[in-house]
Order: structure tokens, then C-alpha cells, then sequence
């Protein structure tokens, strides 16, 4: 119980990856902000904790706008006192026909997926200083960042901008006793695991499509207290997919 009265706050943590996120750090004894912009999905991520005799509250929060934000951290302090962790999570798929994407498309994707990370660690930072022991943010990128497919610009960008900015953020907010490290899930499959197929875990090294708890499982180990010596480093979570080389027969 490492995680025992420590704030967490998971951004679109009311499905996938966050939602596997927030449940392992209530397990583990944290105080749960769900914070997502889908009311119901966020509340049942709720119910889930609190069912399974954890703490957790939530938020509902448009990660576009700065405002709302805000107001979340507002309320975290309000209901809290403090803020110790930050699990920038929430994010959507950005892959439209390149001569056809439009400034409104890039736009989009871009304020939602990486401005969202700028604004709620600075934010998340403000109150994480004024705690003894600094606090822990960690943003979920992607392999995209890494290596990519056809009409993939933005998201790509988006991804590749969140491995930047998180060394950057480490290196700033180092003398807040704050470390800030990424995570790079490759394969995470949110949905029914058992109808994947034998091609599909066989493609991995690790002979299996990867789950929300893989990634869970590297937040907890990068927010952990005893892990502090961690800071500025991106987790691949894949499988081993990106360290596989590929050629057509």
C-alpha cells in the first residue's frame, strides 16, 4: 500500500488504459480523481473503485479547454488538500487523409492530446510544490512517437511532443522534488482480450497483445516514492514490437 491517502489524478480515466490506471492506484491505497469529459464512463469508473471498498471521486473535465482544468485541480485541492500524483492519460486517435487534414482536425488532436499535458502539469505542479516530498507525473504517449504509419501526422506529432515535453518537464521541475517520466504503450487492447487471435499475440516477443494493467503496472512503479531516482525517461510498453525488425517476404 505505497500509494496509502496519496492524491492521484487520471485524466480519461473513465475507459482503457485510465480506467485500468485509476483502479490499480485504489488498490493500492490512493485517493482516485477520475477526471473525463464522458459523465457516465467517468462515474462508473467511480463505482468500480468505491465498490471494491476504494476512494475515488469524480470530475468531469474537457482537457481542451484551460478553464476546465483548472477547475479541476480547484476541486481536487477543495476535496484533497493536495495533489501528489498526475497521470496524464486522456487523449484521442488522429489519423485522417493527409492532403485532406484540416487546421480545425490538427487543431484538435493537437489541444486535446498534448496541450492537455502542458496544462494540467503546470497546474498539478503548483499544488505538488508545496508538498514535502514534491509529487510524480506521468504521460502516456505512444510507440507512434517512435515510428509510424501513413496519415498519421498529428498524432504522431502529439505523441512525439509529449516524449519531449516530459524531459523537459523534469528538467524544470526538478527543484520541486517533482519527477516527470513518460510511458509509451505499444499494443493495449481495451476491449474483449479473448477474441484476439494466435497471429496477434504471436507477432510480440513477449507472445502476448498487451492490457491496461501492463501500463498500470508502470505507473505504479514510476510513481512509487522509492523510485525518485527515476526522472525524464520514456517506459516502452510494448511487447518488444519496436525493437522487431519487419520485411516483406
Amino acid at each position: 500500500m505505497k500509494f496509502l491517502d496519496k492524491v492521484i489524478v487520471v485524466t480519461g480515466a473513465g475507459s482503457g488504459i485510465g480506467r485500468g490506471v485509476a483502479t490499480a492506484f485504489a488498490r493500492n491505497g490512493g485517493k482516485v480523481v477520475v477526471a473525463d469529459v464522458d459523465v457516465d464512463a467517468g462515474k462508473r469508473t467511480v463505482g468500480e473503485i468505491q465498490e471494491n471498498g476504494g476512494k475515488a471521486l469524480f470530475i468531469k473535465t474537457d482537457i481542451r479547454l484551460e478553464s476546465e482544468i483548472i477547475h479541476l485541480f480547484k476541486e481536487t485541492k477543495r476535496t484533497y488538500g493536495r495533489v501528489d500524483i498526475l497521470i496524464n492519460n486522456a487523449g484521442k486517435g488522429g489519423f485522417f487523409p493527409f492532403y485532406e487534414l484540416s487546421v480545425e482536425q490538427w487543431d484538435d488532436v493537437i489541444n486535446t492530446n498534448l496541450r492537455s499535458v502542458f496544462l494540467c502539469s503546470r497546474e498539478a505542479a503548483k499544488l505538488m510544490r508545496e508538498n514535502e516530498a514534491g509529487g510524480s507525473i506521468v504521460n502516456i504517449a505512444s510507440t507512434r512517437a517512435l515510428m509510424s504509419e501513413p496519415n498519421s501526422e498529428s498524432y504522431a506529432a502529439t505523441k512525439g511532443g509529449i516524449v519531449a515535453i516530459t524531459h523537459a518537464l523534469a528538467a524544470t521541475l526538478s527543484e520541486d522534488r517533482i519527477t516527470v517520466n513518460a510511458i509509451s504503450p505499444g499494443w493495449i487492447h481495451t476491449g474483449d482480450y479473448s477474441q484476439l487471435t494466435y497471429a496477434d499475440h504471436e507477432q510480440h516477443f513477449s507472445k502476448r497483445v498487451g492490457k491496461p494493467s501492463d501500463i498500470a503496472e508502470g505507473c505504479l512503479y514510476l510513481t512509487a516514492p522509492d523510485n525518485n531516482f527515476v526522472t525524464g525517461i520514456n517506459l516502452v510498453i510494448d511487447g518488444g514490437m519496436t525493437r522487431k525488425m519487419i520485411y516483406d517476404e
